[in-house]
């Protein structure tokens, strides 16, 4: 999963990417309410954590205006203050939760996981296609076959396809989502990737495959 990271105090975001990658999320941090807004206009983020006092846009804009674009991203607010009218701006203003500073990191990654779990409406147990069980916990693919463990790219790629399996995913798309709108990446990693995700679904006899749909991007296609 993709995360917006919006802090303006680096040495607090270099520790939060860090807590957030450890637990396998892609995380692209910001440092201003500009960049910001323009991040999470591209709509690819399946969560955001937004600072409330930041440099240009405070969180709270930042948050109104992307309500007003039509983007319901999960949003969790930080911020160091304690005043309950700031708390209900903040919720007033979309977000889904806040949190105030200081945090520890296991309440940070709850409340996330919350708010994630809330907007894709998807339990604990897995999102399930076909035969399969893509579990968000284990970052594992299960049937009653056997089962594979993924890697984080692997598995942001699959939920992907799974969350959208009558959808065609662009090579931009995988690009975007997964590995970040500034990333470096050439797009053939989208193919080795698929190639990996294809073995594994058929070493756990997936009732389905990763298909390509020519100059268009990938797909599910049940047996």
């Amino acid at each position: 999963m993709r995360i917006l990271l919006a802090e303006d105090e680096k040495e607090l975001s270099d520790a939060l990417c860090a807590i957030l990658k450890h637990s396998n999320y892609s995380v692209d941090a910001v440092y201003d309410g500009e960049d910001a807004a323009d991040y999470l206009a591209t709509d690819i983020y399946d969560a955001a954590i937004l600072d409330i006092m930041m440099p240009k846009k405070d969180g709270i804009r930042v948050l109104r205006e992307a309500r007003k674009r039509g983007i319901m991203t999960p949003v969790l607010i930080l911020t160091a203050k304690t005043d309950i009218d700031d708390k209900v701006s903040g919720l007033d203003a979309g977000a889904d939760d806040y949190l105030t500073k200081p945090f520890a990191s296991k309440e940070l990654l709850a409340r996330l996981r919350a708010i994630i779990r809330r907007h894709t409406e998807s339990a604990d147990n897995g999102i399930i296609f076909g035969n399969a069980v893509l579990d968000p916990l284990t970052f594992e693919i299960r049937t009653d076959k056997g089962r594979e463990q993924l890697s984080s790219k692997e598995f942001q790629m699959l939920q992907l396809l799974m969350m959208n399996p009558t959808t065609i995913i662009s090579i931009d798309r995988f690009m975007d989502k997964v590995w970040g709108y500034d990333s470096e990446a050439q797009t053939n990693v989208v193919w080795v990737y698929i190639s990996y995700l294809r073995k594994k679904l058929a070493s756990v006899g997936a009732d389905f495959k990763i298909t390509v749909v020519r100059n268009l991007g990938y797909r599910l296609h049940k047996d």
